[in-house]
């Protein structure tokens, strides 16, 4: 079994490549045509090589939603954070327009750092700084109509429980720009790709399921911590529902 799985990420890496190169050449193109347009076509670039990169390596993903979703409303988007293949997930899930907070470092990696630089909003958390101006960037994003994504998390939730200590980023930005927060689930990735090694990836079911959104209307500075623990209780509840895999 290992050398079958050894034999199947290999040939799953190959086609996330030859995939990525496809998208290149367009991606490109697309960045002529400025930060919101260019952008917008980027992220569509994106989700073609998820859906193709995903059809490819057996990976069968759907959506559910527990409430109707409209695709023309902006919202705060924030999951839980769990494996690698969470950011192919995002602009496979997402059928709108969108940009992503991602961490900086993935920018340096070659060929994908180009499309990845083009198609986020890059942060630094280790400079107080860069996160400051992330922050200023996602605000201007919603500005111009645009929906934006954030991993409250941060970084991998390497527990046994739902969720890991949330940042108050997302509710604060919610809160500031008045724009109701919509999370969402990524139940399967964990399965699909475990954190702790990219070998660990196989074919099957991907699940995103989308909750009901959690207005912030009239909500103050005051309210970030109340709102984040809201936010937080609902996710752990439903990942509990659901009996995500990593929860003992």
């Amino acid at each position: 079994m290992r050398i079958l799985r050894f034999i199947y990420c290999l040939y799953a890496l190959v086609m996330f490549v030859l995939c990525m190169l496809l998208v290149i050449p367009p991606v490109v193109v697309a960045s002529f045509f400025g930060k919101v347009r260019g952008g917008n076509i980027i992220y569509r670039l994106c989700s073609f090589w998820a859906r193709s990169w995903f059809f490819l390596a057996g990976i069968r993903h759907r959506n559910f939603y527990e409430h109707p979703h409209d695709k023309n409303k902006q919202y705060i988007f924030i999951a839980n954070h769990i494996s690698y293949l969470d950011a192919p997930v995002i602009v496979r899930a997402l059928n709108q327009r969108v940009r992503a907070l991602g961490k900086a470092e993935m920018s340096k990696v070659p060929l994908f750092g180009f499309i990845y630089r083009n198609a986020v909003v890059t942060v630094d958390r280790s400079s107080a700084a860069h996160r400051a101006n992330s922050v200023r960037i996602l605000k201007s994003v919603i500005k111009k109509g645009i929906s934006i994504f954030i991993f409250p998390e941060g970084t991998f939730n390497e527990t046994n429980q739902p969720l890991k200590g949330l940042y108050d980023g997302a509710f604060r930005i919610a809160i500031e720009t008045q724009t109701p927060i919509k999370p969402l689930l990524f139940l399967d990735t964990w399965h699909r790709m475990h954190f702790g090694s990219v070998f660990s990836l196989n074919p099957g079911r991907c699940r995103t399921v989308f909750l009901k959104e959690i207005p912030v209307t009239g909500l103050t500075g005051k309210d970030v911590e109340a709102l984040k623990q809201q936010v937080a209780q609902v996710m752990e509840q439903k990942l509990r529902e659901y009996k995500a895999g990593w929860i003992t």
